[in-house]
Order: structure tokens, then sequence, then C-alpha cells
């Protein structure tokens, strides 16, 4: 089958549609000039909230012998998650109402506000206030760096900074969880919080200097779609509550409650008025609803990482350290090919949309076959695991580049804003979505009850086989959601 891409150009009727390519758009380009002032500042803002989640997650143990909360535990990455989700959803709103500078001053002060709080934290309760604010900021920040890519970059430039976008979880990755041990090495959980406060406020400055106080989406006042809002916290808040629990009924329950909600949100959707995605989102049959549906599965399919730190130390005797650095491998897969794949776009843009889904399954496939088997550290044993990770990551970030820019490109000039906010909420929530699901499945396949080596080793065999699954189906998802784009033949000049 051939899937031959063509470089993104307008329509009468406003959807970008595709033609042959020019010349493709190089690194040079994207990181020279005025171009790689907005590079910097949209990139920033992502590095920001992605950093900070991987220090929080680090000095969360600490703050639980300062403050106590052990119950509470899990929410304060729920709440964190559920208010990121809510800013993703609402960013195209922010941004028409204030334009891109404000927009992220805005952002950049909810985040900053809920940081401070963090730090000055006397108990759980206020924690878990903190960091829904901190949340809400850094799910504008994460929202807009895909909306402002449309606005300040051409065309040409949207997949290389989408790319360095992308990229960014990855490198935070490496760098979070160093810097989140370091301040909860000193027993300094607290510091590690507010240092991240100047550099929001540097990171405040830098967008404010660079970035544009008005652009096309300025002026667009449109209501918020309230009832689909409510839905969708709904749905997130019911899916991780039952994964909390140990036992099945409350796991499904919670799931059916999940699903329900997000068929409530396409009933309400697909009556018009006030909308949250772009029209067609929720239908299959549509390119964008094929398209967030891609990126759905994609997602689900990496949310086996959550377990893999443990089933690394419980089943191949790795430190905590290299357990988790190990892991990282799959967050590194993804940055290095989102940062390769963006010079294949004009090329074989839909090639990569659909391979990445396939390069997603092998590694799960051999996640399935050799992360169960218990090794004790063999190297030789290590190394295809290593490599199932890197796969997967790297399948995703071949693909999310071309992916973002199709979604882009199958909607009218007067849904872009929607369209770039649905991605990353898509994204949150699949991701909210997946890690409650790796939970049931793993402690339906006994990684508590029996526990131990057995139930680790039984965890991971479920875990690579039914996550296996979304990739699998991703690459039929992706092949029609191709084929339902809009297409021109004269080049662009």
């Amino acid at each position: 089958m051939n899937f031959d891409l063509d470089v993104p150009a307008r329509t009468a009727g406003g959807l970008v549609a595709s033609a042959p390519p020019t010349s493709p758009a190089g690194w040079g380009e994207l990181l020279t000039g005025k171009n790689a002032v907005y590079a910097i500042a949209l990139s920033g803002g992502v590095t920001l909230h992605a950093v900070n989640m991987y220090i929080a997650t680090t000095v969360m143990p600490s703050v639980i012998l300062d403050i106590g909360g052990l119950d509470f535990y899990a929410w304060a990455t729920t709440l964190f998650v559920v208010a990121s989700i809510l800013g993703a959803a609402l960013t195209a709103r922010l941004l028409g109402s204030a334009g891109p500078r404000a927009a992220y001053l805005v952002a950049s002060m909810l985040f900053a506000g809920g940081t401070l709080i963090c730090s000055l934290s006397p108990a759980m309760p206020v924690m878990l206030i903190g960091r829904s604010v901190q949340g809400l900021g850094g799910g504008f920040l994460y929202a807009l760096a895909y909306g402002l890519t449309r606005l300040v970059l051409p065309e040409r430039l949207w997949g290389r900074a989408i790319g360095l976008i992308s990229a960014m979880f990855g490198i935070a990755t490496l760098i979070g969880p160093a810097v989140g041990g370091i301040f909860a090495e000193y027993g300094a959980w607290r510091a590690a919080f507010w240092s991240l406060i100047p550099v929001t406020a540097a990171f405040a400055a830098v967008a404010y200097v660079t970035l544009p106080a008005t652009s096309r989406d300025r002026g667009d006042r449109s209501p918020v779609p309230l009832p689909q809002l409510v839905l969708l916290t709904g749905a997130v808040l019911a899916v991780s509550a039952g994964s909390l629990s140990p036992a099945l009924v409350w796991n499904l329950a919670g799931l059916g409650a999940g699903l329900a909600m997000i068929a409530l949100i396409a009933v309400a959707e697909g009556r018009g008025g006030v909308r949250l995605l772009p029209r067609g989102a929720f239908d299959i049959a549509t390119a964008p609803g094929a398209l967030y549906l891609t990126i759905a599965l994609l997602m689900l399919g990496m949310q086996p990482e959550v377990f893999v730190p443990y089933l690394l130390r419980e089943l191949h005797g790795q430190s905590p350290i290299w357990a988790g650095y190990l892991a990282a491998l799959m967050a590194l897969g993804w940055t290095a090919a989102s940062l390769l794949s963006s010079r294949w776009q004009e090329s074989h843009g839909d090639r990569l949309v659909v391979t990445g889904p396939v390069l997603v399954a092998t590694g799960l496939a051999l996640f399935a076959w050799f992360m169960p088997v218990r090794s004790g550290g063999d190297p030789a044993h290590l190394m295809p695991i290593c490599l199932s990770l890197l796969l997967i990551g790297f399948g995703i970030g071949l693909a999310w580049p071309s992916l973002v820019t199709r979604v882009y490109g199958s909607v009218p000039d007067s849904e872009q804003g929607l369209a770039a906010g649905g991605v990353t909420t898509v994204q949150l929530f699949s991701i909210a979505f997946g890690t409650a699901c790796a939970g049931m499945v793993a402690n339906f396949a006994g990684i508590a009850e029996p526990g131990a080596m057995a139930g680790a080793s039984n965890a991971a065999l479920w875990l690579g086989v039914i996550f296996a699954l979304a990739p699998v189906l991703c690459i039929v998802v992706a092949v029609r959601a191709l084929r339902r784009m809009p297409r021109r033949a004269d080049p662009i000049v």
C-alpha cells in the first residue's frame, strides 16, 4: 500500500490539503533567527511542565514522610493530571480571549502559584490544592505550545517544531528524576518545588518579550463547553478511583463509568453548539475522528511503562536507579524518533504514521516475550528488554509529528484552535485512562496477589499481550485516517 505525503496547503474550504513538497524544511531554518526565539519559547513551557512532573513524582515519598497523607498519595498525581486535561481543553478559549502573550503569562502564573502552594504545604490537603493549580497551569503550557506552533511559524516548519516539542518529554525524563533525587536525598523536597519558581519567571519573561500580543485567534470568545468538561473530569476521576481498589469489581465499575461519560461527551458534541473538540472528532468515518483515535491508541500502547521499574527490580535484579533509567529508554526512544522523523515528513510522512504503531506493537511483543522471564540481571537477557522499550517509544515518536500536522490539516481554519487543544486533551486523557487500565490488568494478573516473582512475571506477560492490541488496532485506524485526508494535485508556489 502506498502512502505518499504531500506538503499541507490551504484549500478554498479552509482545510489544509496536501500537495507535492517543495524543499525540505531543515533544523537550521527552525533554529535560526526569529523562528529560533519562538521555538525556545514554545519548547520551554513544555520542558517546564514535564520536568516538574518527574521532580514531583520523585520527591513525593519524602513529602509523605514529612507531612503525612499516605492515603491521598495517588491523588497528588490524579488531580494534577485531571487539572492538566482541563487546562488543555480550555486552551483554545484562553488563546482566543487573551492572545498568545497574555495566555502564556496566565499559564505561567498559575503554574508558579501552584508550585508555591506545594512548596509551603503544611499538610496533604493543601498539597493537593497546589498540585491541582499547578496541573492547570501546566496543561495550558503544554497545549499552548501546539496551538502557537501553527500561529507563529510557517506551515513548512510545523513538523520540525512539533518534533522538538515532543522531544522535550524525553529530555525531562532524564533531568527530572535526577534533580528530584538530589533534593530528596538531602530531605529538601520543598526546595525542589520552589526552585522551579525563578525558572518559571524567566520563562514567562521570554514568552512576554518574544510572543505576539495578538493573533488570528484573538477575539474568539466562544462559551466554555461546561457539560463536556464536567463529564471529562468525571470520566478521569471515575477510572482513576476505580483503579485504586484491589477489587476487580470496582476496577470494572470505574472503567465502565468512565466509558459511559465519554459516550455522553460524544452525544453532547454531536448536538452541535459549544464544542470541546473539532467536528467529527468522535466519528471514525471522518479524518479528525480517525486521527484522534490513532493518538489515543498510541498513548494506550505506552502505558505498561508505569510498571517497568518494578518489573525490572523484581524479575531482573536491577537497583532502583538503574530500573528507573532503563525505564526511561521508552522516553529516550520517543525523543530520538521525534527529532529524526521531522526530516522525513516531506517525503514519507504518511508512511511514518503507519510505521510508528507497527514498531510499538513489535516492542510490546518483545516485552511480553522477554520481560516475564527472570534473568537475574543477565545482560544478554536485558538487551531485548531494552530494545522493546526503545521500540515502543521510537514508534510513537516516529509517528507523532506527522500525526499532529495531519490533525491540523483535517479541520477548517475556524477549528484550528480546537484541533490543537484537542491533541493534548486526547493525549493526556488517554494516558490517564491507560494508566488506570494497566493497573487493572496488573492486579488481575496477580502482581499483588500472589505477588513476588510469580505475580510480577504473570503481570508482565499480560501487560505486554493486552496492550499490544492497541497499536495493532492503531495500524488499521491510521490507514483509515490517511485515506480520508484532503488532497490536491497542484503544488505550493
